[in-house]
């Protein structure tokens, strides 16, 4: 038995941790991947659960990571194969000598259901010459405070912890492996990692089998995806994306993969995203449902009538675990440094505990669709509807009460904008509903509330002194989530007190393309860095008031600031352009999605 933090070689200098990240999962796990082919993040046995690589917030040299070096190394390559979720890095050494690292979760149909296993694939194939390559699998348990106990088997080696056990079985030579010893790559070598099972096959056929596989399922899937003519290799990363955000198991959708990537360097906002906000759910589904994928939605509703069936009194929370968990209760993990030693590094997340009253016009905006989609497998009726109604009681009840709003303000409490503007989509959308199913005197009812909401938000929110709606009732100070109004209907675009309030929100809150999330400093200050949908929102925004070719730079100023894989997390510096924020954020991508969608030229322009 050997230690796998007690290497006999030192690791080569490991680059400095970035978002320049390529990200690789099957919807039940995922893990990132930086530019030299080390895995420097992934959590198992799922998306909240302990980060078995760690490297990302970890600065410490036990950080768990998994690395294949090249000697001399002299630069890299990384991108994805087309319209898949498989992705490939490629390492050059000063002589010109090159291997090709493979990496994916397998995710096919297998006996008619979707085979999705916790396990890791990775393949190192020689390009040219002769190249010698390092492995270094060094894999941590319990946020990082626990390294394995290593056995070796014959073709395996299993790395134990106290609450989990992985295997990793491989073609490559176990003594090398094991002392991380340089040797010559002069044949593909294979590696699966993941539960303590004996494989089935042998390692190259399984991997190869699998990845075949795996790319005609994600090709398939891309393929089915109604796009918009222009920017189409954009929005299909940023689809694949989203569908890999989503916790198949139960049909949560994480906000992000990570936890704890500071919204700016030493700005103290460090969270943990790796759970289910409805919020954000709500928008997820709906630009996948703008491509005509419709199944993310189905799982989805499947977990929102899980968590609106077990609210008490009609309580819902802002945010569950993916496994419906409901407390979340926030800890900070001292022992580690956090991404570029900015912590504090955090897991959970103490919103669980917030009333945010936007969430009701979420869960019905959610939902909504299912009530008048002809394609779906299981259309709602009656019993989803009289559900939903409790929903929108309870927006009724709240939407002129003071909360948190939808930025989650920890010592702050006023009437929002944003959450009474949710409650008014709740109640326009149960009125929407009620009508096909014939139900006239519940469509009355729903819409008289929609239009005493509607009147009281365009009469307490407007603020003359800033000619524009401002982020509460009765307040002044400035917030970009008003510009919801249009996209959920409660406004007409070309309402002069609308485009009023853009020009407002593009003086007080815009550097240049980017958009901050609003004005007044919070629990920590002023926000530094711009967060990612606002700008989409104000993409959206000045594409319907008709400033079209003003939106189409800001969208283009967004595609240039996506990595060289074409992700974004939740935030933009202003100034260096550089990604802060939790990664991949699934805001920023859907609203990439909703932008190319927007602005798009149509396809009859060009067939």
């Amino acid at each position: 038995m050997t230690s796998a933090t007690d290497p006999s070689t030192p690791p080569a200098a490991a680059p400095a941790p970035s978002l320049n990240l390529g990200v690789i999962g099957n919807c039940a796990y995922s893990a990132m991947v930086d530019t030299r082919a080390r895995i420097v993040w992934c959590c198992l046995p799922r998306f909240d659960g302990d980060p078995v690589f760690n490297a990302l917030i970890d600065p410490s040299e036990q950080a768990g990571a998994w690395s294949i070096e090249i000697d001399s190394f002299s630069h890299s390559e990384q991108s994805y194969e087309p319209n898949t979720a498989i992705l490939r890095t490629r390492l050059y050494d000063t002589r010109g000598h090159a291997v090709e690292v493979t990496d994916f979760a397998p995710r096919f149909f297998n006996r008619d259901r979707m085979f999705r296993p916790l396990t890791l694939m990775r393949r190192v194939r020689p390009l040219v010459g002769a190249p010698r390559i390092t492995v270094r699998l060094r894999p941590r348990f319990d946020w990082g405070r626990e390294a394995p106990v290593v056995t070796q088997g014959s073709h395996h080696v299993r790395f134990s912890g106290s609450q989990q056990t992985l295997r990793l079985t491989s073609d490559v030579p176990l003594s090398y492996l094991l002392s991380e010893t340089a040797f010559v790559a002069d044949r593909p070598i294979h590696f699966i990692l993941g539960p303590d099972e004996t494989l089935a096959g042998g390692v190259a056929e399984t991997v190869s089998l699998f990845e075949q596989q795996t790319v005609d399922y994600w090709r398939n899937w891309s393929r089915a995806l109604s796009l918009p003519l222009e920017w189409q290799d954009a929005v299909i990363r940023a689809a694949i994306t989203l569908k890999m955000s989503l916790f198949e198991d139960t049909g949560a959708i994480v906000a992000a993969m990570t936890t704890s990537i500071p919204e700016a360097m030493g700005s103290g906002r460090n969270w943990d995203y790796r759970y289910c906000w409805l919020r954000d759910a709500f928008f997820v589904v709906r630009a996948l449902n703008s491509l005509s994928e419709v199944a993310t939605m189905e799982e989805y509703l499947r977990w929102l009538s899980n968590v609106v069936q077990r609210s008490r009194d009609g309580h819902v929370q802002p945010l569950y675990g993916i496994g419906l968990e409901e407390r979340l209760t926030e800890t900070t993990l001292d022992h580690l440094g956090g991404y570029r030693g900015s912590g504090p590094v955090r897991v959970g997340n103490q919103a669980y505990e917030h009333f945010q009253h936007d969430v009701y016009g979420n869960i019905v905006l959610g939902a909504a669709q299912a009530f008048h989609d002809h394609r779906l497998l299981r259309r709602a009726g009656l019993v989803e509807f009289h559900a939903l109604e409790a929903v929108g009681e309870q927006a009724l009840l709240l939407y002129d009460r003071p909360d948190a709003g939808m930025w989650e303000l920890r010592t702050r409490a006023r009437i929002h904008t944003s959450s009474a503007l949710m409650s008014w989509a709740a109640c326009d959308r149960l009125a929407k509903i009620a009508g096909p199913l014939g139900l006239s005197e519940r469509h009355a009812y729903w819409r008289g509330h929609a239009n005493t909401i509607r009147e009281r938000i365009l009469r307490e929110s407007w603020s003359d002194t800033r000619q524009a709606f401002a982020e509460s009732f009765g307040g002044r100070e400035l917030d970009a989530s008003v510009l919801l109004m249009v996209e959920v209907g409660f406004i007409d675009p070309n309402d002069p007190r609308f485009i009023s309030t853009v020009d407002a929100l593009e003086k007080s809150l815009c550097d240049g393309p980017y958009m901050r999330r609003y004005e007044a400093p919070d629990d920590f200050g002023k926000p530094e860095t711009a967060f990612n949908i606002c700008t989409f929102w104000r993409i959206d925004a000045l594409a319907r008031i008709g400033r079209k070719q003003q939106a189409r730079e800001i969208f283009e100023a967004m595609l240039a600031v996506r990595n060289h894989v074409g992700l974004l997390s939740e935030d933009t510096h202003p100034i260096t352009g550089e990604m802060w924020g939790n990664y991949p954020q699934t805001y920023s991508m859907v609203g990439l999605i909703n932008g190319a969608v927007r602005l798009s030229a149509p396809w009859d322009s060009v067939i």
